[in-house]
């Protein structure tokens, strides 16, 4: 198999774990802060990947080690930050769409950043549409859209930030090291850099919460399928496809979710949740012929 399409079934497949993780996330909040599902999620992570791959990275110069460190700041501490806190004060739908505006900003970063990653016009089109899709989706049934500045705002920084750090993660895959390794460095520096936040956000280990089955379950489901394995897979498809053709595959999230939604907690889909899903895909399409 190509290069090509293996890194294309590796952005499928960890969009697809992400889409779903929605739900396991929403779970867990019933009984877990943010900031708590996010230590134990990215904490359960490393512990694996240095169970997978226990190599020492001997990084070759002290730049390349502030790339891992920004490369974890706004790829785990930042990124699950401004998206839980923005939960907090705006609509899930508002943040959806938000945050599948990533795509736009990454394109745009690796124009200036990037070389040989530049959108065609096609990008843009299959990106209107893809939004135009989302936003349907997202907003499926309510009259009025709801603006929260705070939320809102937190949920742009966030997208932002991915973007950023897809970037970075594209520099770095350029430096030749093994994938899982970078992972695992760019974890640690990421819960490192969340260490002081455990102290201005409510925390508590309660492991008494994982006596309950459900919460075992969806945190090793986050812990193992959404971060060890999904951030090597989409880091893979950085690495073999470049920043923008993975980032598009971002769009798919909301779709998962619905697609999700319908088998697990028996939702019923819409006209217009369908019509977002056939929008969506077709601006997948679109973009990616790059």
């Amino acid at each position: 198999m190509k290069e090509a399409a293996k890194g294309h079934i590796s952005a499928i497949i960890t969009i697809f774990i992400w889409g779903t993780a929605f739900i396991s996330t929403r779970v867990l909040l019933a009984d877990f802060m943010p900031i708590e599902i996010i230590f134990y999620r990215f904490g359960i992570g490393l512990f694996v990947l240095m169970l997978a791959y226990p190599h020492r990275l001997k990084v070759k110069s002290k730049k390349e080690e502030l790339m891992f460190a920004a490369a974890g700041l706004c790829g785990v501490s930042l990124y699950f930050l401004f998206e839980n806190i923005a939960l907090m004060y705006t609509a899930t739908s508002n943040v959806g769409v938000i945050i599948s505006v990533s795509p736009f900003f990454t394109a745009l970063l690796a124009t200036w950043l990037l070389d040989g990653e530049k959108p065609k016009a096609n990008f843009f089109i299959g990106f209107i549409t893809a939004i135009a899709g989302i936003f349907l989706i997202s907003f499926n049934g309510v009259a009025v859209l709801e603006l929260n500045p705070i939320g809102d705002i937190l949920a742009v920084l966030a997208a932002v930030v991915w973007a950023v750090y897809s970037i970075l993660l594209r520099k770095i895959s350029q430096f030749g090291y093994n994938t899982i390794q970078t992972t695992r460095r760019i974890f640690c520096y990421g819960l490192f850099i969340l260490i002081p936040a455990l102290f201005l956000f409510p925390f508590e280990f309660g492991l008494e919460r994982f006596a309950r089955p459900t919460n075992i379950f969806n945190i090793l489901f986050l812990g193992l399928g959404a971060s060890a394995l999904c951030f090597v897979t989409w880091n893979f498809s950085v690495r073999v496809l470049g920043a923008i053709k993975t980032s598009i595959y971002i769009y798919l999230v909301p779709v998962i979710t619905v697609v999700t939604s319908v088998i697990v907690l028996n939702e019923r889909i819409t006209w217009m949740s369908a019509l977002g899903t056939i929008l969506t895909l077709a601006g997948l399409f679109v973009s990616r012929e790059q």
